[in-house]
């Protein structure tokens, strides 16, 4: 069959398949990882398929359109978010128009989120795919591509897990499809990039620049409640590729991607487990991979974890320190404590490892005092970058309930999520914050640590000592300096 797998066009480096989908400061834009299983298991089960990125591409809709008339696929799957769902209904409405004849599937967080909503939002989306929906893509391909005829045989479509669709008598269902258990199985997402992408059209400030987007695991054992993927998308049970598979798929990086300077994991935890963390540092090291990379982590790790991953090649890791304030952090059951922090600071500048640090303002309770405290934070434990953002939230994750039921969502509109620049809008408030106070409050935080002097030194040293960080630290500066200076529109 012939498939079109569409990351469809938004904003001009609309970085859609992030955790909180946006333009971003820094010019962040993500490898779209989860259509690419899927185009991946798709091509293994010998469907013809084409992948298109237009947001990395710089495609805007009359070129999609023109795309989509040259190319007469039978079966369209387009990637969604909740900034963009009005733009992704609309662009899928319009291809529709222009391909009566093809199955229009919508998948992701959002729309695993709210299937109905979306299904009765138009007429012309004909299925949603919930949750990791390679292997519910796959079957429908396969029915769809059996049948005789145009009809279509809806008892035939109940079959398939996983599956929401229209019929006749409204909107259908299915049962959840299990998780994938066997990672091992689902092809290389390398091998998908390699056919179908580009490299350089990504970016991720934390990375240097080339880099790849891989994935070793799925789920994540920890409950904070703020968190879209283990809520609506991959769950809260942790699932592993085998140590082996993830190397040998870094060794065929290597060698396909040489100009590739470096990996970036996109696991919501690569170092939940601490044993697996430590074999696969063991694992790089016997190969002789020489590639850096780069990971998201919790402040759990100790020294022996981080002093040999260090060794295995790891330069940065990604952490949510989140709140300067106990309370908050026990309120979001994030699971850890202020003073937990130092020690793994102290512990990461002793293995050589790069933090790029996380804070969220504006949790219910919070106060400006609370939140000074974790712009103080956030200066005391001086990682190598940070970041502070509103508490962003999304539905399906049990910090939208909260807000909603509480009366503390400031906007109606999904398309709200985003300023009308396409940066991350403020949608909430708490009890004594206005979205306005968050906003200015997170850009006096970015100046207060960034635009100290002693900072600023750092830097410059950083690059003079470590020129492989010069690209790196100047692709993220052009777009966020700006931002930096004159600040957030709300």
């Amino acid at each position: 069959m012939k498939i079109w797998i569409l990351n469809p066009p938004y904003l001009k480096k609309y970085s859609r398949p992030q955790r909180s989908p946006a333009v971003t400061k820094s010019g962040t834009i993500y490898f779209p990882i989860w259509l690419s299983f899927c185009a991946g298991v798709l091509e293994q089960a010998g469907h013809d398929i084409t992948f298109t990125d237009a947001p990395a591409r710089g495609y805007d809709l009359n070129h999609i359109l023109r795309l989509a008339k040259e190319l007469s696929p039978a079966l369209v799957v387009m990637d969604t978010s909740t900034p963009s769902i009005e733009n992704d209904i609309s662009v899928c409405d319009k291809i529709k128009d222009t391909l009566p004849e093809a199955y229009t599937v919508l998948v992701g967080t959002h729309v695993s989120a709210l299937p109905e909503e979306t299904l009765k939002t138009s007429k012309k989306i004909d299925a949603i795919a919930r949750r990791e929906y390679e292997y519910t893509i796959k079957e429908l391909a396969d029915f769809l591509g059996s049948r005789k005829g145009s009809s279509i045989d809806v008892e035939g479509l109940k079959k398939i897990n996983g599956l929401s669709f229209q019929s006749n008598q409204g909107c259908v269902h299915n049962p959840d499809r299990p998780f994938i258990e066997d990672l091992d199985a689902l092809p290389w997402v390398s091998r998908v990039y390699q056919k179908h992408l580009r490299i350089g059209d990504y970016f991720n400030p934390n990375a240097p620049y080339p880099m790849v987007t891989l994935i070793t695991s799925r789920g994540c054992p920890f409950r904070c409640n703020f968190c879209v993927y283990p809520q609506v998308f991959t769950g809260r049970r942790f699932r592993f590729r085998s140590v082996t598979d993830v190397v040998d798929e870094m060794e065929f990086v290597a060698r396909a991607f040489p100009e590739a300077k470096s990996i970036f994991f996109e696991d919501d935890t690569l170092t939940a487990n601490r044993s697996r963390c430590m074999a696969f540092a063991e694992a790089i090291i016997e190969r002789g991979l020489k590639i850096p990379w780069v990971a998201n982590s919790r402040i759990d790790l100790d020294f022996k974890t981080l002093e040999r991953i260090k060794a295995s090649g790891c330069r940065e890791l990604c952490v949510g320190f989140e709140s300067g304030n106990d309370k908050a952090l026990s309120a979001m059951n994030k699971g850890v404590k202020v003073e937990q922090m130092f020690r793994f600071m102290e512990d990461a500048r002793k293995a050589g490892i790069f933090i790029h640090g996380c804070f969220i303002f504006g949790f219910p309770g919070e106060t400006l005092d609370d939140i000074e405290k974790t712009i103080d934070l956030a200066i005391r434990l001086n990682p190598d970058t940070v970041q502070f953002y509103p508490v962003m939230v999304y539905p399906g994750t049990e910090a939208f309930e909260e807000y909603r039921q509480k009366g503390l969502l400031t906007k109606r509109s999904y398309r709200d999520w985003l300023t009308p620049d396409g940066l991350h809008n403020c949608v909430v408030r708490n009890e004594t914050l206005s979205s306005e106070d968050l906003v200015r409050l997170c850009d006096l935080a970015r100046r207060r640590f960034y635009l100290r002097p002693g900072y600023i030194a750092y830097k410059l040293k950083q690059m003079v000592t470590k020129p492989a960080e010069i690209g790196r630290t100047i692709k993220a500066a052009r777009t966020f300096m700006k931002h930096l200076v004159f600040g957030s529109r709300v």
